[in-house]
């Protein structure tokens, strides 16, 4: 049941409109959607193989909306090999607004579960840098699990107030994500306690909040760059009005158009009475009675002038010891048929590969860049992310149909075939790295992590 005064609020903004948006929200179900992830795999190789029916996204490239059954797709093995990732059609189209080019440093500020985030780095490709902030350090780990699910090589991954991190950086970025915290009215049609924690306060409350990580975004965008703010809520206060006051603070800042097919699927903005920016209805309306997906809203704004430019910290990243550095050297020349690219660093006391040329922040940093793994004694033991991301450069590699992966997945002993040699490799679904093992007299003990398994 819709609160009353959400309905009468919405009857206020849609006018003839609000019929067909509250059948949508009360009678229609919500459409689940995908991405490839061509961090992993290509487009053309995924559509070729895949068995998920699915039609493609006109706004979102790579973006797919799925048209047969849905259930149990998080346990397939696309799904754990990082060739897709589960989202909704709506949330897709806030980065469909942005052109990524390779090299961009993007800063992602509010990023968990990490839909945006791996959007992001799958555009980036094999270029650029992604900052990926998550407040909350339980949903941080989270976000961590889905840049190692998804081979996210390029990324730095952190649990920071916003305020800090406009604190360790002066206008670097090229593109800054605000997907902010709301009051959630935009996914009232999937998420029932949305609904039953909705109110008026809650909206006020949230617009305060939205306004400080919109003032801490602008501090850590260049001049030239592009700040994409965004809600998955209808609300103007949280919304237009957010954007406006902004713009009032910040004549450094004006609104940009977006593509011609989000536009095209989209409303425009809200041009309220009293409003400083006359150019608000480029802010973009996804409803659910115009496009298949949840609400969101997005605004795209850029930065015409500034100064700075600045990282404001040391690198917290180490130098390992001597006999570190030979250990893992000698295992990449055993392993990999080449040495991936990018610097062996110390963070804590992880081992980890940096390929993406940003110093490791201070505090408070879950994912620094790649994983390597342990050592014990003289050997190094891979991690799972490192299987995930370099998989591919292993000179072991075994590929699995999608029985075997599935019984991969299910911790089962697999039979190697594909090579006669014993020693450490990685299982290959459809041209994607899914995890690793260790093979020994025609047999791969199974590596795949405990707590990802498939019963």
């Amino acid at each position: 049941m819709l609160p009353e005064k959400f309905k009468a609020r919405m009857k206020r903004l849609l006018k003839d409109e609000y019929e067909a948006f509250e059948n949508a929200l009360v009678n229609e179900t919500a459409k689940k959607g995908f991405r490839i992830n061509t961090l992993k795999c290509s487009p053309e190789d995924f559509i070729r193989e895949c068995s998920l029916e699915s039609t493609p996204l006109s706004y979102v490239k790579n973006g797919f909306i799925l048209t047969g059954e849905t259930r149990g797709i998080g346990n397939t093995p696309a799904h754990h090999a990082g060739q897709i990732y589960i989202q909704d059609p709506g949330a897709m189209a806030s980065v469909a607004a942005l052109e990524v080019h390779e090299g961009d440093w993007i800063a992602d500020l509010c990023a968990a579960p990490g839909g945006k985030s791996t959007q992001l780095a799958a555009e980036l490709g094999e270029g650029g840098f992604i900052l990926s902030n998550e407040y909350v350090p339980k949903r941080a780990k989270i976000l961590v699990s889905n840049f190692e699910r998804m081979g996210i090589r390029r990324g730095i991954v952190t649990s920071l107030d916003t305020a800090e991190i406009a604190r360790l950086y002066d206008s670097v970025f090229d593109i800054v994500v605000a997907d902010a915290p709301c009051s959630g009215e935009g996914m009232f049609r999937k998420d029932v306690p949305a609904i039953e924690e909705w109110s008026e306060e809650n909206v006020f409350a949230c617009k305060a909040r939205q306004s400080e990580i919109l003032e801490n975004a602008a501090k850590i965008l260049k001049a030239g760059g592009r700040l994409l703010y965004s809600t998955c809520t209808y609300s103007t206060e949280e919304n237009e009005e957010v954007v406006d006051e902004f713009l009032k603070r910040h004549e450094d800042f004006a609104l940009c158009d977006v593509p011609e097919a989000l536009a095209s699927v989209t409303s425009d903005g809200i041009q309220f009475d009293g409003a400083h920016s006359m150019e608000l209805k480029k802010c973009r309306r996804f409803y659910p009675h115009k496009a298949e997906g949840e609400g969101q809203f997005i605004a795209l704004m850029t930065k015409k002038t500034g100064n700075g430019g600045e990282i404001l910290y040391k690198d917290n990243a180490k130098q390992p010891s001597r006999d570190e550095m030979k250990i893992i050297e000698d295992f990449f020349r055993d392993n990999l048929i080449s040495r991936p690219d990018g610097k062996v660093m110390k963070h804590g006391e992880n081992l980890v590969l940096i390929s993406h040329g940003c110093p490791i922040p201070p505090k408070s940093v879950f994912s620094a860049g790649v994983l390597i793994g342990e050592i014990r004694g003289k050997n190094l033991f891979p991690s799972h992310q490192f299987f995930s991301a370099y998989g591919t450069l292993f000179k072991r590699k075994q590929k699995l149909d999608e029985k075997s992966a599935e019984r991969y997945l299910a911790g089962e002993e697999i039979d190697a075939t594909d090579f006669s040699d014993s020693g450490l490799c990685s299982l290959i679904y459809g041209g994607s790295a899914l995890g690793g093992g260790k093979a020994s007299g025609g047999k791969i003990k199974n590596h795949y992590p405990k707590g990802l398994r498939v019963r």
